[in-house]
């Protein structure tokens, strides 16, 4: 049996944890377009170092996109889908985690 107060530090670590990967995210994304915009050599280690680090969250959303989306679309599709899963996250765990624990 989960002890009361193990359950209520698992509620709240799910409550900052989950908002907070989505915010990670859309901030790496938001970083990642506005250096491709100021950046233009394409061998240039910052661009390379987003890309690394973005990659995994633009695969998804390049899956549900048409095939020849261009790079750039493909990032900022992303990073609106990123804001509103931080922004549903924040309102959603707070609504139903935060009943929980009262």
């Amino acid at each position: 049996m989960i002890q009361p107060d193990l359950s209520v530090r698992i509620v709240h670590t799910i409550n900052v944890v989950v908002p907070l990967v989505f915010f990670m995210a859309s901030i790496y994304l938001w970083l990642h377009v506005l250096f491709a915009r100021f950046i233009t050599r394409p061998d240039s280690p910052v661009l390379w170092f987003f890309a690394v680090v973005t990659g995994p969250l633009t695969r998804p959303v390049r899956a549900v996109l048409p095939a020849g989306t261009p790079e750039r679309r493909v990032r900022l599709v992303s990073l609106g889908v990123y804001v509103a899963l931080w922004l549903a996250s924040r309102i959603l765990l707070a609504g139903w985690l935060g009943s929980a624990v009262r």
